[in-house]
């Protein structure tokens, strides 16, 4: 599986994680009991589908192998595996986190990602 694996969440709900130690989800995380990942191929469709026009987000690259047996890969969309987290998230295994700005078209300006 994907070394890296990504999160969107708003600007601030990463600045109340960095603040506390510890990232625990988006609202629709906690009412899905699981903080949603994508990897590098999926996070752009992700992205289209779930923030579409949003502003203010932050894009979060985590080591997946650091997460051990919270992190469970899980069949979503068309049967494809996603990187779901049972757990709060360590900021220790955060390798980056990044402004995930809008472009002109209304879609989200990915960097080059692993």
């Amino acid at each position: 599986m994907a070394t890296l694996i990504y999160h969107m969440c708003r600007r601030a709900e990463w600045q109340a994680a960095e603040r506390d130690g510890v990232y625990r989800g988006s609202s629709q995380d906690a009412a899905d009991g699981f903080i949603h990942f994508s990897t590098a191929a999926e996070i752009e469709a992700s992205a289209a589908k779930h923030r579409a026009g949003q502003r203010d987000l932050v894009l979060i690259a985590v080591e997946a192998a650091t997460l051990g047996g919270a992190l469970k890969w899980e069949a979503a969309r068309g049967g494809v595996l996603f990187p779901h987290l049972y757990d709060a998230l360590p900021l220790a295994s955060v390798r980056w986190a990044r402004e995930l700005p809008l472009g002109d078209s209304g879609r989200h300006l990915f960097p080059a990602l692993e």
